[in-house]
């Protein structure tokens, strides 16, 4: 078994090395984003090195200073929390350190200053022989923070959240992190830290917690918080007014002094202190939580958990302006969860990291939501598949390998979850909740639970997870198709490119392309027989607020005795080009090439007068529920299929239902060949009652509707009637026949 990670890559040469080697020696580079480089600097000294991107977000880390070595051994190089002086761990409070003689403070003066700059800095060490850099935030996670188990592990899975955290803080344009994350990966104790490290040195500030119930975000903030702040040294630990366990509010500041009538009558002087003015305190869960406040650092912990009448959505829309002034940027939301399924709070979750791809940007350079998305698989951060350097063991390992707790590890992570997996696979629903709990993919973490979907969500998962196996396979290919040497209105080909919008699995031999048929000037579809295309198309080529839905195109073919694959989906396209016509050219092309007719709903009709325009019209077909003289006016004229009729409806959600209960997922022991990962999601999560968000699942079921279109026949109504062909019935009882009439 072999194993390739994604999460993350060094960048090459993205500067000059003369130029990178001039601005470190002048310490010219600055905290933040750069945006010559489009790389954002989280070095405080002036100095960088790696460049790295995780998640698609560029960041420059410091020139690697003097790394802490703990041994000349490699073996023996690893994390390890430095012992505190045991002369200053009997120091409790800043007053207390006052009281000792200036000899043995000035003895200690240079060991606190390093803390100071460690904290402010970052940290470097040898790892496996390897320097290493954390980030101040992370350093002070592992040396100063206590934790349900005592010192927090070294993983280097923590190390990268820190690494894009620290970005998402230097970086002006950001809101902060939206973290997808798997279950028991620390987030919790880290951003409890985060709030910690930074409540402790920042002055007449606010720092919030909310979580899925107002419970919650007490027990992370009585659990978490504050047993972090009370184990920090007295170095590290500012003046606090109230309890030292407080159940509600952690307050940084000069307790009130009571004066008495002895103070009064003694003209005794009151001591005068500095305060931070800085609190951490927790929200019920709320929409309007933290409304008309300034927060610096919000902890928003399993936001992907909020269920009705709670809305994620709606509180991000609030919340977001606990954290600017105006344009300005001036706190930080550190969000992180697992998914719940979609209904209990997961599809409002999944908008908002969706909404938070730094991919997408608005021109302010913004994402939609402000947050960057980050998403850490299960197998960086599985408790007890991490070796004695805090690195995760993917495959088995064919030496001995020790993990951090000392314990051998003789299984990968890898094969680990696929053993769990095989062990779920005849219960949908359990392994849909493992798939949330231990994601390896952004599609697992988001798994639906089967009851609550239209079509059979087990199947459809059984494909996507046999999709996601045989991924290495090339099952499909990327390409755009263009007219032969770009003349219009002759042949296309196809030409594989890895930027294409188009996805296919299958391409006809040479005899069955561009096979085109002209009847009295109008061109038709040669390949009938074979397949058809079904669209969802789009008539504006702009919206307001440029979003707007994409145009879906699907091609399937039938059964036919020619050298194709039977009822196979072989074409996707899911995209908006920057205008209409783009996108009906590129619809032409793919139909000319396969020679296969398409259906298209008719109320967004400007393809349809395309392609009559263009002399296409015996491609598109006519709503195959209605006889000729049946259709209106503009049907005869350009074809479709309306999406108004309750009927139809029906039948095309009949049709993808039929469809995947005969050709998808496990059938029989071999599994279907549907490759396409966006359609079987969005079949996944279709809702009838709002189908517009569904553009896959529309064009996909009305190319299955094409395809088997004889079964939308109207049954012409047979009446019964009696023919006189002049034969008499007589009724012969008695002597004398008589006519019965």
């Amino acid at each position: 078994m072999s194993y390739e990670q994604t999460l993350w890559k060094e960048l090459k040469d993205v500067v000059n090395p003369k130029l990178l080697s001039k601005q470190n020696r002048l310490k010219k580079w600055e905290y933040g984003y750069n945006s010559d480089y489009d790389f954002i600097v989280i070095s405080k000294t002036g100095q960088i090195g790696q460049i790295i991107e995780i998640q698609n977000l560029r960041i420059a880390l410091p020139a690697v200073d003097k790394p802490f070595k703990r041994s000349e051994k490699q073996k023996e190089q690893y994390w390890e929390k430095q012992e505190y002086p045991k002369a200053l761990a009997r120091i409790k409070t800043r007053f207390d350190w006052e009281e000792y003689p200036t000899d043995f403070k000035e003895e200690w003066y240079d060991y606190i200053d390093e803390e100071f700059k460690r904290r402010s800095d970052g940290y470097w060490f040898f790892n496996n022989g390897v320097p290493t850099y954390i980030t101040g935030t992370h350093y002070m996670y592992l040396q100063w923070s206590k934790i349900d188990i005592g010192a927090p592990d070294y993983r280097e899975a923590n190390r990268l959240f820190f690494i894009f955290w620290e970005a998402c803080k230097a970086d002006s344009r950001c809101y902060g992190m939206c973290y997808l994350k798997n279950r028991r990966s620390g987030f919790s104790f880290m951003s409890s830290a985060e709030l910690v490290n930074q409540a402790t040195i920042s002055s007449d500030a606010r720092f919030g917690i909310l979580s899925k119930s107002g419970a919650d975000a007490k027990k992370m903030f009585t659990d978490k918080v504050v047993p972090i702040s009370v184990n920090y040294p007295f170095f590290f630990k500012p003046i606090q007014d109230g309890m030292d366990r407080p159940k509600t509010e952690l307050a940084y500041r000069v307790p009130a002094s009571k004066l008495t009538r002895r103070k009064i009558e003694s003209n005794e002087q009151l001591r005068e202190l500095d305060g931070l003015d800085t609190t951490i305190d927790w929200k019920n869960t709320g929409d309007n939580s933290y409304d008309g406040e300034k927060l610096k650092i919000l902890a928003h912990d399993e936001s992907g958990k909020w269920e009705r009448p709670d809305n994620i959505l709606n509180n991000w829309r609030v919340t977001k302006t606990t954290l600017r002034l105006g344009r300005r940027i001036v706190g930080k939301c550190m969000m992180g969860s697992t998914s719940n399924a979609l209904d209990k709070g997961g599809n409002n979750f999944k908008k908002l990291y969706t909404n938070s791809d730094v991919r997408k940007r608005n021109k302010n350079g913004q994402t939609s939501s402000g947050l960057y998305s980050l998403f850490i698989p299960m197998e960086w951060n599985y408790e007890g598949f991490m070796d004695t350097f805090g690195l995760p063991v993917f495959i088995t390992p064919e030496n001995k390998t020790i993990g951090r707790d000392g314990v051998e590890i003789t299984i990968g992570v890898i094969e680990h979850w696929d053993n769990e997996v095989d062990g779920l696979k005849s219960d949908q629903d359990s392994l849909n909740e493992y798939y949330r709990q231990f994601p390896r993919t952004e599609q697992h973490a988001f798994r639906d639970e089967t009851k609550n979907s239209l079509f059979n969500l087990t199947r459809i998962y059984q494909q996507i997870d046999y999709n996601e196996e045989v991924n290495n396979l090339s099952a499909t290919t990327k390409g755009s198709f263009m007219w032969s040497n770009g003349i219009k209105d002759t042949s296309v080909v196809f030409i594989p490119n890895k930027d294409g919008r188009f996805k296919i699995s299958w391409v006809p031999p040479k005899s069955l392309q561009n096979r085109v048929i002209i009847k009295n000037g109008v061109k038709y579809a040669g390949n009938e027989h074979i397949g058809a295309f079904g669209c969802d198309s789009y008539d504006i080529s702009g919206t307001v607020d440029g979003k707007g839905s994409n145009g879906s195109l699907h091609g399937l073919t039938k059964f036919s005795m020619e050298d194709a694959p039977p009822n196979h989906f072989f074409l996707e396209y899911i995209a908006r080009p920057q205008t209409a016509e783009i996108f009906f050219e590129e619809i032409l092309m793919a139909l000319v090439f396969y020679g296969m007719p398409i259906l298209c709903e008719n109320n967004k009709p400007r393809f349809l007068y395309y392609l009559k325009r263009r002399g296409y019209r015996g491609f598109s077909i006519n709503r195959p529920d209605k006889v000729w003289n049946k259709l209106s006016t503009t049907e005869k004229e350009i074809g479709g299929i309306p999406n108004s009729s309750e009927d139809i409806k029906q039948a095309h959600a009949a049709a993808i239902e039929s469809y995947i209960e005969t050709y998808v997922g496990d059938l029989d022991g071999k599994i279907g060949d549907m490759y396409f990962q966006e359609t079987l999601e969005d079949w996944a999560q279709f809702d009838i009652n709002n189908r517009t968000k569904h553009d896959a699942s529309i064009s996909s079921g009305l190319a299955i509707m094409a395809c088997n279109k004889n079964k939308y026949r109207p049954v012409a109504e047979r009446i019964k009637k009696s023919i006189d062909f002049g034969i008499k019935k007589y009724n012969n009882d008695g002597s004398l026949s008589q006519i019965i009439k």
